[in-house]
Order: structure tokens, then sequence, then C-alpha cells
């Protein structure tokens, strides 16, 4: 197979996959914004508990998918593809032990709650971690759901169908949404978090926490209608010897040791931002601004790395090393292209875009400035994962558990040094923190993974990334001079209503895409006339 058609695949993978996963990331903002007009957000005691309870299934998950499941599945189960049964009696095992474990996990959790809770929420008061508790145990069944939604899409991307993940969390956010639509119409909406903890009654909790576990289940159940297009049904298998499981096991052994110092760092930044419940930026706050951070992310990182990772582990099958390398190179720097855009558009809009959660100008600058603080580690996580990923496509887990704890000891120090600062700060310390050690474990993985397959092809990664900076500072310079015109930053014309937050950053992102797409072009930039080569292919075929 030619590199063109090997590159076109991908590009298409990856358009499928982002064109998905940007439907799921804008009904979830749309999620974002009901749930803030439904319970509050800056300063709101009850959108902090159900902050505190929602993120606890949310914590796991995203180790899970990043880490445990997407680390260990995707590697074994193309090895297993070439067994003479096309590995079924592998993933029915596989599917088996997941059910049983997750199914351990998930009692275990509820049973839990209260301790849980308790761990995440040292600075709430007494009737505040009672709601965070009630609404945990709605939450908490997500563990489950999550877990087999991560096995189940893992299973189809492994096969090269790659649509059903990204597109059943769309699913998920209706569900959710037609969930907090009923919480407003039977109990009202209170958009200032002004209604009190012990306001809140059973059946409101139940409809709240209960419709947004209701939406993560149906986003796993649906990936079951797909197992036919790859030749597969689901029969429960507890014979679990024999099939390479035991191997399988050690690899997840050091990415759950990994989720531990994930939580850790967690458990530590919850509780400090707690401490400004009530006066500044707290957990809600913080998790909508990650929730943006993770906007470009999702649709560009996750879609071309997702594409890429079944070929990275092909490769390390074949003993393919110098393919690899060229694959991890291509992978960052088409990535990086786009992010380095997408880094510098949201930098100059976070003021407008914060504003869309909260009509009170002191919130959107609260929010709009630990956004901020997240988005200066926006490329080095891009470039992060792709590292990571490849490590996963090597069989190496226990290589990112070190990265990761390097990463967990700068965030714990600097989040603790975070609990000194007045009320107003934290929020924005704790994104700074989270930035700075993220830069840290990014080139503490460069360096690692440099040395585990000899050498990356550095020198144009990083010609490649100078080239985006320099293209991105004229668009970075429109946009500021156009926010300030438009009042993005004084409450004026373009935070005065959603509509003119929307108009304002659609106006400057355009903008800032034509500035960079024509000083790219200037520079004869290499990454983009590949980028654009298969769009100009298929329309030249037209």
């Amino acid at each position: 197979m030619s590199k063109s058609t090997n590159d076109d695949s991908i590009g298409r993978a990856s358009l499928f996959l982002a064109s998905g996963t940007l439907v799921s990331r804008l009904l979830g903002f749309v999620k974002a914004m009901l749930l803030a007009s439904t319970i509050g957000l800056v300063g709101s005691r009850s959108a902090d508990a159900f902050g505190v309870a929602n993120q606890l299934p949310n914590t796991l998950y995203v180790i899970i998918a990043g880490g445990v499941l997407s680390a260990v599945l995707v590697p074994s189960i193309v090895r297993s593809i070439v067994h003479a049964d096309g590995g079924k009696a592998y993933m029915n095992k596989l599917l088996t032990i997941t059910f049983v474990v997750l199914l351990g996990a998930t009692v275990a959790a509820v049973l839990l709650a209260p301790a849980l809770v308790s761990l995440y929420s040292l600075n709430l008061n007494e009737e505040t971690r009672a709601l965070a508790i009630a609404f945990a145990y709605w939450c908490l069944p997500q563990i489950f759901f999550y877990g087999l939604y991560s096995v189940l899409g893992e299973i189809l991307n492994a096969h090269k169908v790659f649509g059903p993940f990204t597109w059943s969390p769309v699913i998920n956010n209706i569900v959710a949404m037609a969930g907090l639509v009923v919480f407003m119409i039977a109990f009202g909406a209170d958009p200032n978090g002004d209604r009190l903890v012990t306001d809140w009654t059973p059946t409101m909790i139940a409809v709240l926490a209960g419709t947004a576990t209701l939406g993560v289940a149906a986003q796993a159940i649906v990936l079951f209608f797909f197992w036919k297009r790859i030749g597969l049904s689901y029969r429960p298998d507890f014979a679990w010897r024999g099939v390479g499981l035991g191997a399988t096991g050690k690899l997840a052994g050091w990415s759950f040791a990994m989720l531990g110092l994930t939580t850790l760092g967690g458990l530590v930044q919850t509780n400090v931002a707690l401490i400004a419940t009530g006066v500044g930026a707290g957990p809600a706050t913080l998790q909508n601004a990650w929730l943006i951070f993770m906007l470009p992310h999702s649709v560009i990182t996750l879609s071309v790395a997702t594409a890429y990772f079944t070929r990275l582990a092909e490769h390390v099958r074949e003993d393919r090393i110098e393919n690899l390398k060229t694959d991890v190179s291509a992978a960052v720097r088409q990535i990086t292209l786009f992010i380095v855009l997408a880094t510098a558009v949201l930098l100059v809009v976070a003021f407008p875009f914060a504003s869309l959660f909260t009509d009170q100008f002191a919130d959107t600058a609260a929010m709009g400035f630990v956004l901020m603080g997240y988005l200066i580690s926006l490329v080095p996580f891009a470039v992060l994962f792709v590292f990571q990923r490849t490590f996963y496509a090597l069989g190496d887990t226990r290589t990112p558990f070190f990265f990761t704890l390097v990463q967990t000891a700068v965030y714990i120090g600097l989040a603790l040094a975070c609990a000194q600062l007045p009320r107003e700060f934290i929020g924005i310390g704790l994104a700074l923190s989270m930035s700075v050690s993220i830069v840290v474990q990014m080139l503490t993985a460069g360096i690692l993974l440099a040395k585990r397959i000899h050498g990356l092809d550095m020198s144009r990664i990083i010609r490649s990334l100078t080239v985006y900076t320099v293209a991105a500072i004229p668009s970075v310079l429109a946009g500021v001079l156009l926010i300030f015109v438009l009042g993005g930053y004084t409450s004026g014309w373009a935070l005065a209503s959603p509509l003119n937050a929307v108009l304002t950053m659609a106006l400057i992102g355009v903008v800032m895409l034509a500035l960079y797409v024509g000083a790219l072009s200037l520079m004869r930039s290499e990454e983009l006339r590949d980028a654009i080569a298969p769009v100009k292919r298929r329309l030249r075929r037209r």
C-alpha cells in the first residue's frame, strides 16, 4: 500500500472521528451551559457538590479510557486478530472479565460513597457534603458504563470501525440535556446558585444525577449494536486461562498504578479548589474550564491519534521501528498544526467563551483566567498524548507510570502551595500548576521514548512547531485587537449576550484562521500542504 493511500486512510478516519467528537463536544457545551443555568457555577455550593459527585466516576473514566484500557486493549486486540478465530475467544473472555471487574468496582464504590466523597470534600461544610454524597449514590454507577464504553469502543477501533466510539457520546449528551430540561420545568432554574443545599429533595437529586447516569448507560449499550459489523457476538466465557490475559493483566497493573497517582493528584486538586467555594473558582468552574480545554484535544488530538494508534501497534507487531518513528513524528506534526491555532484562538476568546456559562462579569473573568492557565499546556498535552500512546503500542505501561509519577509529584507540590493563595486566586493557581506539570511530563516522556526507540525525529518536530508559532503571531495580534474593539475584556458588546459571544468567537476564529493559513502558506509549510492534499485530490475527482 502506498504512502499516499495510507495517509488518505488516516485522514478519512481522523475526519470522521473529529466530526463525531465535534458534535458530541458542542452538545457537551450546551449541556454544561444548561447545568450552569440549572444549579449555578462560580460560588454555587450546589454546583460544587454536584461537581464533586459527578467527577468521581469521570476521574476514573479518563484514566480507564486513556490509560488502563487504551494502553492494553488495542495492542492486545491487534495481536489477537491474527489468531485462527480472528480473536473472538480472546474478546469474549476479555469482555467477561471486564464485566466482572467493573461490576465489582462499581458496587464497592457505591458502598464507599460517603468515604469517597469525604476524601474529595475535606473543605466542604456538613450540609454541602451530605448533598454531594446523595448525588454520588446516583453518579457512581457511571463507572461501570464508562468502562464498558471504553472496552467496546476499543474493540471496534482495533477492527478499524472508528465511528461508533466517537458518535455514541452524542446520545449521552441528549439524554442528559433532556434531564436538565425536565429538572428546570419541574423545580425551576437557579443560574446564580442561590438555592440552599438544604432545599434539595430526594426527587430533585434523582432527576439531576439519575439522568446524568442514564445518558452514560445509553452511550455504552448502543455500541453492542455495531458488533455484528465486525462479525462478533458476545457469549460469556469464564475460562480465562490460555489466551494471553495474563500478559494483558501485567500490562494493566502498571496502568492501575498510574490510576492511583492521577487519583491522588485529583484528590489534592479538588480539596484545594474547595477552599474557594462561595468566593472564587471552585471545582465546578475548574471542570467547565477543563471542558473547554479538552475541546481541541478531543476533536483534533484524540481523532488523529486514535486513527494512528492501530497502525502504530501494527508497526510494533511487525517490528517496523523506523516506520513507527516516522508515524510518531507525522502524528505530532499533524496534530500540532491545528492545536497551535486552537490554543491561540481560545486564549484570545477565553472571556466570551466563559460568558456562555454565566451572565456575571466577575464570574466570567474568574473562569476566563482559569481557562487561560490551562491553555498554556494545550500543545505539550497533545505531544504528550502521542508519546504516551506510542509507549502503549510498544506494550510498555511501566514507563508511562514513571513519567506520570513525575507529573503528579510536581502538580501536588504546586497545588498545595496554591492553598496559601487568596481564595479568589486559587483557581488560576491550580490551572497554572497543571500546565507546568504537563510540560514537565511531556519533556520527561519525550526523553524516555527517544531512548526506548533509539531516537525521535525531534529536529523536524521542533522546526515545525517553530513555524506554527511564528505563523500564529499575526493572528493573535489581530484577534486581541478585535476582542478589545468588541469589548470582550470589559463587559462590552461581546459579553452582552450568549449570541453576541458566539458571534464574537466566530468572527475572531475566522479572521485568525485566515491569517494563520496565509502565514503558513507564505512560509511554505510542508505540513499544511500535506493536510490539504487529500481535500484537493477529492475535489479533483469531482
